[in-house]
């Protein structure tokens, strides 16, 4: 890649699952990657080689952010459904509060490129599968609308001060890239909850729920790869940049993010897994039996949370090309067992 083509970007959160995929991939296309990052869900050996590193807070995003910077990719925000309920406040001041000043200092630093790291936990429980982005946004818990305030917000910049943005919204985000994937603590997802029982951490996998409306009785859910989403990330970024016209697989016209413009995309595979289908894909991998306990239904779920990806594939080009459920849990796996061998 040569200088003219290196682009410098700053990845808020990038210490974190998510963002260290990304941060890794813009590193791979020959990009120069500053990660910011306060670790306080994020680690740091989750940052990848290569990057610059430093430890702060979204709020003080200008002691950092210069006119140097072509663009941001903004993951920094606490994401526990449950937190968010017993400790809102942490979730406004964060979330919506860090993102206020953030955006004050790309202003200020005359930053005009954002992708944010949005959720489909925006749409609540929606009275339709596939979720497409003009369902009504109800969501349902504070994380869900702390999101979707900072998606309100983002919109109010860019008409306003001319941000060209794009919001990318998932579900479940799944699997590994080499060195990096699920650290959680407290962990919440159900992929790495089901390997935990077959690296032996825990006894048995409860089940919430086994009489919904679904083939086997148990929730269906989207899940996407890590690696998937970050390429999504990518061609967002390059949509938002100022470029030339460029064009899709098969010589379609893609159309960019003109400054003022917020482009709102959910990202999906098209289609679900229940959980006992992870829970047997998880046997299969592992070749280890996972013992269930069934459980009763949590209050708020529904029985299907599948994604339309169409306005993605159509406005950035994207479609998901690992959505093998197994390849999913074997990426996983094989992450889980490097971090028990370190």
């Amino acid at each position: 890649m040569s200088n003219a083509q290196q682009k410098k970007y700053l990845v808020t959160g990038g210490a974190g699952y998510v963002g260290s995929v990304v941060a890794a991939h813009l590193l791979e296309a020959g990009h120069r990657v500053t990660v910011l990052d306060d670790l306080s869900t994020g680690h740091r050996a989750g940052v990848p080689e290569g990057a610059e590193f430093v430890e702060g807070r979204i709020q003080d995003a200008a002691k950092w952010l210069d006119p140097s910077y072509d663009g941001v990719l903004h993951f920094a925000a606490f994401s526990q459904v449950g937190e968010s309920v017993v400790n809102p406040e942490k979730y406004w001041v964060n979330n919506v509060g860090g993102t206020t000043e953030l955006l004050a200092a790309m202003r200020d630093a005359g930053v005009r490129t954002l992708v944010f790291s949005s959720t489909a936990a925006t749409y609540g429980e929606p009275d339709q599968v596939p979720i497409t982005e003009d369902l009504p946004t109800a969501p349902t818990n504070p994380y869900g609308a702390s999101k979707l305030a900072v998606d309100h917000m983002i919109s109010g910049e860019c008409a306003a001060h001319g941000l060209a943005a794009v919001s990318l919204r998932y579900f479940n985000v799944a699997g590994a890239y080499g060195a990096y994937g699920e650290r959680h603590d407290p962990e919440s997802h159900l992929i790495p909850l089901v390997l935990q029982v077959a690296q032996g951490k825990r006894e048995a996998i409860s089940v919430f729920g086994d009489d919904y409306a679904t083939p086997d009785g148990t929730c269906v859910r989207d899940y996407i790869h890590v690696a998937d989403l970050a390429d999504a990330h990518l061609l967002a970024l390059g949509a938002a940049l100022p470029s030339p016209t460029t064009t899709l697989d098969g010589g379609a016209a893609r159309r960019g993010v003109n400054p003022g413009e917020h482009l709102i995309c959910n990202l999906g595979n098209g289609n679900g897994f229940s959980v006992r289908e992870v829970i047997e894909t998880v046997r299969q991998v592992t070749g280890h039996p996972i013992p269930e306990i069934a459980a009763p239904r949590r209050g708020g779920d529904p029985a299907v949370l599948v994604a339309s990806a169409e306005r993605a594939k159509e406005r950035l080009g994207w479609r998901p090309t690992r959505a093998d459920l197994a390849g999913i849990v074997a990426d996983a796996w094989e992450f889980a067992q490097r971090r028990e061998s370190q």
